[in-house]
């Protein structure tokens, strides 16, 4: 199982979406993904919050 972080990072490279934005997006929290990188805990509902955009997003750009 991969850990938030490395599918963040995928996302990020997948999309082409600044770390910024993605946090943004996600949680309305600019800083979060460089947060993370720096060893930021994620707490279970916070981590549920961007696993539900990115599922969101992947959805969003298949339709």
């Amino acid at each position: 199982m991969s850990t938030l972080l490395a599918d963040i990072e995928m996302f990020l490279r997948d999309h082409q979406i600044a770390p910024t934005r993605f946090g943004k997006d996600a949680l309305g929290d600019r800083h979060f993904v460089r947060q993370v990188r720096d060893g930021r805990r994620v707490w279970p509902e916070t981590e549920q919050k961007v696993r539900s955009f990115m599922r969101s997003f992947a959805g969003r750009e298949a339709a």
